[in-house]
């Protein structure tokens, strides 16, 4: 009996040993956290559209030797006209743009006469706000023959069916100084025009 009692007690500790060893007083290990949801990516915005913008070439009329482009771009609330000309005579030009889109008379005649919707008195850009909507007033050519002029035209707009659009129309460069009087500005001949339309 006092074998078997050791053997017992031998057998007890033991076993509390085994407990312990794996950890049996120990409390159960907590689960993993389970990582927050992570809401998914926005799509990233839409880009503005860039605005709408063409360029068009000069031609040559009534004997002159003019070159060079127009560039009209969409604008907030109107149209940014850009004309580049050379081999013109030094001094101001009238330049406006014209009611038909056609170049194809030699004189420039087929272009008709000031674009002017809204039925207004001619006038240079800079003297009055009320005037045809295509005075564009003078370009100024340099010595070396060349001349730039940059200038935004509040209410127009290129779209291809508006009355207020300069699309379908056609800019006209004058031999002469647009003087601002009745009714076209007194420009003289047209020496240089330029199809506004839409790239094919």
């Amino acid at each position: 009996m006092q074998k078997l009692a050791l053997k017992l007690g031998v057998f007890g500790v033991s076993a509390v040993l085994g407990l312990l060893a794996c950890g049996g007083s120990q409390q159960s290990a907590e689960p993993p956290a389970t990582a927050a949801a992570v809401p998914p990516a926005e799509p990233p915005p839409a880009e503005a559209a860039a605005p709408k913008s063409i360029q068009v070439p000069f031609q040559a009329k009534s004997g002159s030797t003019l070159a060079g482009t127009a560039t009209l771009t969409e604008a907030p609330g109107g149209v940014k006209v850009v004309l580049a000309i050379d081999n013109v005579s030094p001094g101001e030009h009238g330049t406006h743009v014209h009611e038909k889109g056609d170049c194809s008379a030699p004189d420039g005649a087929s272009a008709g006469g000031h674009f002017n919707p809204a039925g207004n008195p001619h006038s240079l850009p800079m003297a009055s706000s009320t005037r045809h909507l295509g005075d564009l007033g003078n370009i100024n050519v340099g010595a070396d023959g060349k001349g730039t002029l940059e200038i935004v035209i509040p209410g127009a707009n290129l779209k291809d069916t508006d009355t207020d659009s300069f699309i379908g129309r056609a800019i006209i460069v004058h031999e002469k100084t647009d003087d601002g009087g009745q009714p076209t500005g007194n420009a003289g001949g047209r020496i240089g025009c330029a199809e506004i339309k839409n790239a094919a």
